[in-house]
């Protein structure tokens, strides 16, 4: 029943009017301008939550593009340096340049990582679909030779992923786990919800046994209690470790793991290209549209 709504969700959203849209993006993203991020942060904050903020733009085709977001980037760090605001950030590489040229997403990143070291502030690679994997994580370790505060994104969906903690584990990278959110051929992804969640729980389970941080990046309330399991039977301290959340989805499990005295960071996404990640992040991910609709129309969150 739910991939038979999940797939009518998908196929009627070039036909929504874009206000509606709106109206429902309105909860998962910031608003257009940096302000409205701070904003955001600030009643993160007074729940005890953190954040970590996001310009919106990915895969673009020119370098103007790639020197702009670089930029923006620039200034979301010094607001959060100003104002002393509870938050990293985290940059999408094909949106700084991946795409086009392996020198200029260096250049960029460089750029970001630089000042961010100055003011101390953590910078996180986000990882998008499969045909940028390898050169995400090689980007990675090279920019963490250079600059500690330094992450990057791994998807439990993946076949690879398992291995491919190896390299960051002995870098000792601060890695966020997530599912995954991109379509993906069988070949290389899990098809299986069950299969994904014991992915996710080895995931978890291999990076904190190593002494590695993780940012546990997750709604699936099966992976949560996998990672509780882990985080207890390791006896873990909150410093050693947080858990991760889209703003707006799941608002009450984001109460409960900070009632607990977990650490919670919240992506708070920002900018004019708004309607563009709203309608591609729910074409991208079933589980997310449904997580959004039933949101909006006052259910309580779907489980998967």
């Amino acid at each position: 029943m739910s991939s038979l709504f999940d797939r009518l969700v998908v196929t009627t959203l070039p036909f929504v009017p874009k206000p509606l849209v709106h109206r429902v993006a309105s909860r998962y993203v910031a608003g257009e301008t940096l302000d409205d991020a701070v904003r955001v942060v600030r009643s993160l904050e007074a729940e005890g939550a953190t954040a970590t903020i996001d310009v919106l733009g990915e895969s673009v085709t020119s370098r103007e593009q790639t020197v702009r977001t670089r930029d923006a980037y620039l200034e979301v760090l010094e607001t959060i340096s100003r104002h002393a605001l509870p938050a990293n950030v985290s940059i999408k590489p094909t949106a700084v340049g991946l795409s086009i040229d392996p020198a200029l997403v260096r250049e960029n990143c460089r750029a970001i990582c630089t000042r961010a070291a100055e003011l101390g502030t953590f910078v996180r690679l986000d990882m998008e679909d499969s045909p940028y994997t390898e050169s995400t994580l090689a980007l990675a370790l090279e920019l963490k030779k250079e600059f500690p505060n330094v992450g990057v994104v791994l998807q439990a969906y993946l076949r690879r992923s398992l291995r491919d903690l190896d390299p960051l584990i002995a870098a000792r990278m601060n890695v966020r786990i997530c599912k995954g959110i991109y379509v993906e051929p069988r070949e290389i992804a899990y098809k299986d919800r069950r299969v994904v969640v014991e992915s996710y729980a080895a995931m978890v389970e291999k990076h904190l046994a190593a002494g590695c941080y993780a940012a546990i990046a997750t709604h699936d309330e099966a992976c949560v209690q996998r990672a509780l399991a882990t985080i207890d039977r390791l006896k873990l301290t909150p410093d050693r470790y947080e858990f991760q959340m889209l703003l707006g989805v799941d608002p009450v499990l984001r109460k409960v793991l900070l009632g607990a005295g977990h650490r919670l960071r919240v992506y708070v996404p920002f900018g004019k290209d708004w309607y563009a990640y709203s309608v591609r992040r729910l074409k991208e991910n079933p589980a997310i549209s449904r997580h959004i609709i039933r949101a909006f129309l006052g259910l309580p969150p779907a489980q998967g």
